[in-house]
């Protein structure tokens, strides 16, 4: 594994299953934000796919030996097993558009040897800006002055 990654190698090989499957999703929140540089940690990796039921998704789990739980009343689907445990599944993104208006623009990023979507971190900041939930707010100023430097540099 790359020593800057900041995924694991099961996490790699998940999203490796992905990409093998051609599910279409791509990468989203805090997580996505640090492999555009942003100097920001978090707890998961939100990942947003087209269609949940997709047979595809389901293969790439199982590929790696993991399961999804559905959703539960409130709660949404989730995934169970040591290779997915850090990923969320995200049902909608706010503050942006649809999600293939959204992949259509998304970044693509190589990742040892897999390439994922990832959504833009002007993007990002947008979600978080349209959510205004403290946690957003508290890491907006980080995303946006990351953003500033490298549309300096460009």
């Amino acid at each position: 594994m790359d020593k800057n990654s900041i995924f694991t190698a099961n996490e790699i090989a998940f999203l490796k299953a992905l990409v093998k499957h051609q599910v279409a999703f791509m990468m989203v929140g805090l997580s996505a934000a640090a492999l555009q540089g942003a100097p920001a940690v978090t707890q998961d990796i939100d990942l947003w796919f087209r269609d949940i039921a997709d047979p595809n998704l389901m293969a790439a789990i199982k590929q790696v030996g993991a399961v999804l739980v559905p959703s539960v009343g409130l709660h949404p689907p989730m995934l169970g097993g040591d290779a997915v445990k850090l990923f969320d599944i995200v049902l909608t993104v706010h503050g942006v558009g649809s999600f293939d208006a959204e992949v259509a623009a998304a970044l693509n990023i190589p990742l040892e040897d897999v390439v994922i979507k990832v959504l833009p971190l002007d993007r990002i900041i947008s979600s978080k800006r349209f959510l205004g939930r403290d946690k957003d707010l508290q890491v907006l100023k980080v995303l946006e002055d990351t953003l500033k430097t490298q549309n300096s540099q460009a």
